[in-house]
């Protein structure tokens, strides 16, 4: 399975010799590409000392103030159903080594809850996962990483099904119609386009080998942290 690898122009990006902050991985894909367990399997493997997993899927706007089936009609694969400049924010915020308090979206109810929220630390590596973090160019500008899986549309289907029904709570005529509504036009309009930006390009979704390619890529840099930050030592980053 061929990867499509265009790192050098990334690597432009990276944080420099005695720039110490975190690297900015973003991570794209239709909806059921494979790409959230792709990043989860990175994190895994990297561990989550070192690697902060942010989804853009968390920040949907509160959808509370309107009916439930007035809420099914959103459409969610729009990007102004998401808060996007709030991540924007956060993101910065991470970069220049704060916290941030992350907002928890409830998909059975289309509402974010009020009550909740998930702390944050600026960790070594960020990776921000989401069906638009590539097409958004206020996010893209902040990373120095940009990976988009590319997987056939039957597959990500499929996937998306599964998920829906057994994690959301979802319908099968729910998620069908869903599909047909939005999901896929807006994957043409938005999403498959913002494959153009992608340093590394995934086919079919997860495969070992694209972990590992990530991963590497993770300890080359967690290597050089020390002499980045002007500091002795070294810095473990997993078997």
């Amino acid at each position: 399975m061929a990867i499509d690898i265009n790192i050098e122009d990334a690597h432009h990006r990276w944080p420099t010799d005695g720039e110490q902050r975190p690297l900015i991985i973003g991570m794209a894909g239709g909806s059921g590409s494979g790409k959230t367990t792709i990043a989860e399997a990175v994190v895994s493997a990297v561990g989550d000392d070192l690697v902060a997993l942010i989804q853009h899927d968390q920040y949907y706007r509160d959808q509370a103030e309107i009916p439930f089936e007035e809420r099914t009609k959103v459409n969610f694969d729009h990007p102004d159903s998401l808060e996007t400049d709030l991540l924007a924010r956060h993101i910065q915020e991470l970069r220049a080594g704060g916290s941030i308090q992350r907002p928890v979206y409830d998909f059975s109810t289309h509402t974010r809850r009020t009550d909740e929220t998930i702390r944050v630390d600026a960790e070594r590596v960020i990776i921000i996962e989401g069906i638009l973090v590539l097409a958004e160019p206020e996010l893209r500008e902040l990373m120095d990483l940009r990976i988009y899986v590319d997987t056939a549309a039957d597959l990500r289907l499929m996937r998306r099904l599964r998920r829906d029904i057994i994690e959301r709570g979802r319908t099968v005529d729910s998620v069908l119609t869903q599909y047909l509504r939005t999901v896929r036009p807006m994957h043409l309009q938005f999403v498959e386009p913002s494959k153009r930006y992608a340093d590394l390009i995934v086919p079919e979704g997860y495969n070992a080998s694209v972990v590992g390619t990530v991963t590497s890529l993770i300890r080359d840099f967690l290597v050089g942290w020390p002499h980045r930050a002007g500091v002795s030592g070294t810095i473990p980053v997993g078997e």
